[in-house]
């Protein structure tokens, strides 16, 4: 039976904060136990402590990192979710920097994109406005979860994952396999492009973040106070000098940075760049 000491779960704890992001306080202790439990039984460790030692000290542990983010990733997520934003950005925002900055393509980032479907639906939506045929555009997305990449890579959806969307865009962008499962058009999934990234990394962030637009809703729920607020500033670092930034709708900024200030846009709320002398494209 593997050992849940205390000592062991805030070891543990702490050290996925520092690697990740994610913060399980001290009354979530028994989740996080749970979700790393198995990984820990399967490597024959006797105790989360010994699997802490591995994590922290093995210099071939990068592998079993990789497993960690796959164990902790959520992918409860869905089409069409958070519709306000996505509608300011296509029918305020996009013709905003089309205006601004004639010739120059459109770069998109989905910061933590799960399964994928965050920015298929931008790719959607800015597709049913028209923005592909009059524009250059680049959406990237990103998740620290390899197995989530690459089930955003095949592309296949269950129903849960389409509940929100309208049905004539279902027919339109997807076909049912023989089973349960929702395929997206390819040409859809062409438009983007997928890779690992963990945001507490600034060197993986960086390339990514240069861009006016960046997605990354409904994760900084799972971040401390201190993360976010070290993950908004690298963010501020690179992007473009009057760049948006999308979070979840339970999701504030307030009080931890002035780097974005609030802007409401056709009743959705968004944060813009406020730092000076940020990069530009």
């Amino acid at each position: 039976m593997l050992d849940f000491s205390d000592g062991g779960q805030r070891l543990l704890r702490d050290l996925i904060h520092e690697r990740t992001g994610i913060f399980y306080d001290d009354g979530k202790g028994a989740l996080l136990a749970e979700k790393l439990s198995p990984l820990a039984i399967e490597r024959g460790f006797a105790s989360l402590l010994d699997y802490y030692y591995l994590l922290k000290y093995d210099e071939s542990a990068g592998q079993e990192w990789r497993r960690v983010m796959d164990a902790l990733s959520v992918q409860e997520t869905y089409f069409w979710r958070e519709m306000d934003q996505v509608r300011a950005f296509v029918d305020v925002l996009v013709p905003e920097w089309v205006r601004d900055n004639p010739g120059v393509p459109l770069r998109i980032w989905s910061a933590a994109c799960a399964s994928g479907e965050e920015p298929l639906t931008v790719a959607m939506a800015l597709n049913e406005a028209g923005w592909f045929d009059r524009l250059q555009i680049h959406i990237s997305a990103s998740d620290a979860s390899e197995a989530a990449i690459q089930k955003a890579q095949r592309g296949s959806y269950r129903e849960r994952s389409m509940r929100n969307l309208p049905d004539e865009l279902r027919s339109k962008y997807f076909t049912k396999d023989d089973g349960a499962l929702w395929n997206v058009d390819p040409a859809l999934k062409r438009r983007i492009g997928w890779s690992t990234v963990n945001l507490v990394n600034e060197s993986d962030v960086g390339p990514l973040a240069s861009v006016p637009f960046i997605f990354c809703r409904n994760v900084f729920i799972y971040f401390s106070t201190e993360t976010i607020r070290r993950t908004v500033g690298v963010f501020s670092k690179y992007m473009h000098r009057r760049g948006y930034l999308f979070v979840g709708s339970s999701e504030s900024l307030f009080k931890l940075t002035n780097e974005f200030e609030l802007r409401e846009v056709c009743g959705a709320f968004i944060y813009q760049v406020s730092k000076q002398g940020t990069v530009s494209v």
